[in-house]
């Protein structure tokens, strides 16, 4: 079975941006119940998966198993978007920070191209800075989709655009939201990180394999 991620960082510690009581109900009972259902439906059909990657690659576009690919992949997403913040105001450096200028014209361009992605998309989903090899792109999916188990794609950020990931603290605000978020959260370090393993330096960011009970 899968267990529920341990959160970085304590659940007050991106405030302002994201309170406490967001995040505790946003890990601790959203994100929790994604797994919970994730577990009951693989022990239901008799399944012991390696991986949760390999759930979301097995289920993916298959319509008898969409239950269980959207529990995998918001159990994935869930897990890599805490990651991909940090409490501490970080900086893209090193060879991220000059594909970010090659390929947006500057920190301050890429902000505006994930802020206008974000909010020009409609109703729920996922906004992403990724990789494909060294060039950089901002995309959305819709819904529960993920780049968990791309072969081509690599996330280096996510950022949740499901209204209860910010309606508490910013109401309808989803542009408001994510202005503020990008310029205090981003774990640029994942970041980098897996922008080195998009060039094929390394390995990307992995969720927690399974435990025995």
């Amino acid at each position: 079975m899968f267990e529920l991620s341990d959160l970085p960082y304590a659940p007050d510690a991106l405030a302002p941006t994201i309170s406490e009581a967001t995040m505790r109900a946003h890990h601790g009972k959203h994100h929790a119940k994604y797994v919970e259902t994730l577990n009951e439906l693989l022990e239901k059909a008799g399944r012991a998966p390696e991986s949760l990657e390999a759930v979301v690659r097995d289920a993916d576009g298959r319509p008898e198993e969409r239950k269980l690919f959207n529990n995998a992949a918001q159990t994935w997403n869930h897990a890599f978007f805490w990651a991909a913040m940090s409490p501490r105001r970080l900086e893209a450096k090193g060879a991220l920070g000059v594909a970010i200028t090659r390929d947006f014209g500057g920190i301050d361009a890429l902000r505006s191209a994930l802020v206008e992605e974000g909010v020009g998309h409609f109703a729920s989903g996922w906004l992403w800075l990724a990789a494909e090899g060294e060039r950089l792109k901002v995309l959305s999916t819709h819904d529960a989709a993920t780049l968990a188990a791309s072969d081509t794609t690599v996330p280096l950020l996510v950022c949740d655009l499901w209204e209860h990931a910010y309606y508490v603290d910013h109401k309808q605000d989803r542009k408001g939201f994510l202005e503020d978020w990008f310029d205090a959260l981003p774990n640029w370090e994942l970041a980098a990180a897996q922008y080195t393993a998009a060039l094929g330096r390394g390995k990307p960011w992995r969720h927690p394999g399974p435990v025995k009970v």
